[in-house]
């Protein structure tokens, strides 16, 4: 059965779209540690990112280092923290987090938004990839 990002991906799951590439696909976090909060998650589905093969795990870093420099620009932060944590979804996934403190790191701490604010921000973000 497809994860939910695979359903996303294949547009079954509406979704705040940043960007996509060959292989791999970016959009808003609809449950944000902050706002303009981001996942990146290869097309592919795999499980685990120790499973990626080499060349699919690079991919991956190089297109979320290319989304994380468009949310830097975009979203006023003190910088933009990657985590890779991979239990709530069986499908590998890079969170790229605006961060103001530690406190948006943790996952416990959530940024209410209605869906003009989850639009406004992606067309923010996607204004400013490159």
């Amino acid at each position: 059965m497809p994860s939910i990002f695979t359903k996303i991906i294949n547009g079954e799951i509406p979704c705040y779209k940043i960007a996509e590439d060959d292989d791999n696909f970016a959009f808003l976090d609809i449950n944000p540690n902050a706002k303009g909060h981001t996942l990146c998650v290869p097309k592919k589905e795999v499980d685990k990112i120790m499973d990626l093969d080499e060349e699919s795990y690079m991919k991956l870093m190089a297109f979320s280092r290319k989304v994380g420099k468009a949310i830097e620009a975009a979203v006023d932060c003190q910088r933009v923290g990657m985590s890779v944590i991979g239990l709530e979804v069986p499908h590998v996934h890079v969170h790229l987090i605006p961060l103001h403190s530690m406190k948006n790191a943790t996952f416990q701490h959530k940024e209410n938004m209605d869906a003009k604010a989850f639009e406004a921000i992606a067309d923010k973000i996607k204004k400013h990839l490159k």
